[in-house]
């Protein structure tokens, strides 16, 4: 019983601590250590939850949660000779239901994520060309704004007829620069756990609010990127041009330059920049992480 609660009050703190993360703006300073701490939580909330159900359930084993079900998958036996036996089952039951979930989410998410890339460079090979001007990227006759990535083993950067006309040459190496920082640090990665997470949760604010602001971390984390290859303002014109021009939304499974939600805060970030979180409070951090991401894969495997 220890082992569970202990187990529960982890996933408590997390959930706690996500939700103060979700107002918190010392992430803007440092939003690779930000994304970081959110995938800690994360996955710390995910295993401590099926953890302190499995914990509970397997009580009787006294070999906690990894060498409790091992046992009990081996001898098939669960005697319910009482009623709070019923309630140990159930929460088995739970614990397994839910490992299943969020084992099986991401994994479709990923597949059809794939899918939809691998339909989508059907078509570019079909609509898009190659532009002498921008050497490595493929360019779509569209009127309309549109920037994109393709992340993956075949990444492609793509970007319409009309971006070309509607932005400078400084402000267009601005934007092929984030969105190279995209495909290089493969922050569709990063992202589709979160999104996994709030198909199994859609009805969380919570969740919705996580995503969120991973969304945006994820965009600034490739700002910064560009910004060292461009200038800053150029990056931020730009993405003022995308606001401005009904820029055309991002294809399923790509990463685009700008979101509607996000671009005046990016502005004001890249017009006004605030001094970068210390690299002693990052170190801090990035360690509480590690030891945050390894306390409930060992909880599971102390004895009862």
């Amino acid at each position: 019983m220890i082992a569970a609660a202990v187990l529960a009050a982890l996933a408590m703190i997390c959930a706690v601590a996500a939700w103060r993360l979700t107002f918190a703006r010392w992430t803007w300073r440092a939003p690779r250590t930000a994304i970081l701490l959110w995938q800690s939580l994360g996955l710390t909330w995910g295993l401590a939850s099926i953890g302190a159900l499995l914990a509970f359930a397997l009580d009787p084993y006294r070999r906690g949660v990894v060498h409790g079900l091992a046992e009990f998958l081996l001898s098939v036996e669960f005697g319910m000779r009482q009623p709070y036996d019923y309630l140990r089952l159930a929460a088995l039951v739970a614990g397994l239901s839910l490992l299943a979930v969020l084992v099986a989410l991401p994994l479709a998410a990923g597949a059809q994520t794939l899918r939809a890339r691998r339909r989508h460079r059907l078509l570019l090979a079909l609509v898009a060309r190659d532009e002498p001007a921008v050497p490595g990227v493929r360019v779509v006759d569209f009127p309309g704004a549109a920037a994109y990535c393709l992340p993956g083993l075949k990444s492609q950067v793509v970007i319409s007829d009309g971006t070309l006309h509607l932005l400078s040459s400084a402000e267009l190496e601005a934007v092929l620069a984030h969105e190279a920082a995209h495909v290089r640090e493969r922050h569709d990665l990063v992202l589709l756990p979160f999104a996994a997470l709030r198909r199994a949760l859609p009805w969380s604010k919570l969740v919705r609010d996580a995503q969120a602001s991973v969304e945006l971390l994820v965009e600034m984390a490739a700002d910064d990127r560009a910004r060292q290859r461009c200038c800053p303002r150029r990056l931020a014109t730009a993405l003022l041009r995308f606001g401005t021009s009904a820029a055309l939304p991002t294809p399923q499974g790509a990463l685009g330059v700008s979101a509607p939600s996000s671009v005046m805060a990016r502005v004001d970030r890249l017009v006004r920049p605030e001094v970068a979180l210390p690299a002693a409070h990052r170190f801090l951090i990035l360690a509480g992480s590690v030891v945050l991401a390894t306390s409930a894969p060992l909880l599971w495997l102390l004895p009862g």
